[in-house]
C-alpha cells in the first residue's frame, strides 16, 4: 500500500524511519531514497547498522533549494535523480522516498517516474511517500494519509535544529 506522511509538524521523516525499522524487524527488505537533503543526520548512523535497510541519500548539503544558484539546483536534481533510480532498481519490499514531495513541487526529480511509480505500485509492497504540499495525485493514490500538524516548535523561538533531535 502507499503511505502518505504529510503536513507542517516534526515527524515527518521519523515516522517513515520507525515504519523501516518495524519492516527491518520483520525481515523485510527496505529501501530509503532520501531527497533534497544532504546534512549528516543522526537516524542514518543508526539504520546502517540494521541488516535489511539500504540508505541512498545525497552526498552534501547544498542549502535550501528555493535560494540555491542554477548550478546548484541542477546538481541536486542530478543526485535526486540517481537515487531514485537506484532505490527502484534496489530489491525492496518497502521504498521510502522521503522528501518526495518537495522534490516533486520544485521539479528536482524526474516527475514521470514518480507519477509511474504511483500508477503501477506492486500492491505485494509497501511505499512511502514524505513531505510538505504533496501534489493531489498523491492524496489520491495513497492508501494511508497522516498529517503532522505544528502546534508548537522551538524554531519559532529561534532555537536552530539540534542535532539529535532535529537531525
Amino acid at each position: 500500500m502507499i503511505h502518505l506522511y504529510t503536513g507542517e509538524g516534526k515527524g515527518k521523516t521519523t515516522a517513515a524511519m520507525g515504519l523501516a525499522i518495524r519492516a527491518a524487524g520483520r525481515g523485510r527488505k527496505v529501501v530509503i531514497a532520501q531527497f533534497m537533503k544532504g546534512r549528516d543526520s543522526g537516524e542514518f548512523h543508526s539504520l546502517g547498522f540494521i541488516p535489511n535497510i539500504t540508505v541512498i541519500r545525497n552526498h552534501e548539503s547544498n542549502g535550501f533549494f528555493s535560494s540555491a544558484s542554477e548550478d546548484i539546483r541542477l546538481k541536486i536534481t542530478e543526485e535526486n535523480n540517481e537515487n531514485l533510480k537506484a532505490a527502484l532498481a534496489a530489491p525492496h519490499d518497502l521504498i521510502v522516498l522521503d522528501e518526495v514531495c518537495i522534490a516533486y513541487d520544485y521539479d528536482a526529480v524526474d516527475r514521470k517516474v514518480v507519477d509511474d511509480l504511483l500508477r503501477g505500485f506492486s500492491p505485494e509492497k509497501e511505499l512511502v511517500l514524505t513531505g510538505r504540499n504533496p501534489p493531489q495525485h498523491f492524496r489520491d493514490a495513497a492508501d494511508y494519509i497522516s498529517e503532522i500538524k505544528n502546534v508548537k516548535h522551538p524554531f519559532e523561538r529561534g532555537v536552530p535544529a539540534r542535532e539529535g533531535i532535529e537531525y
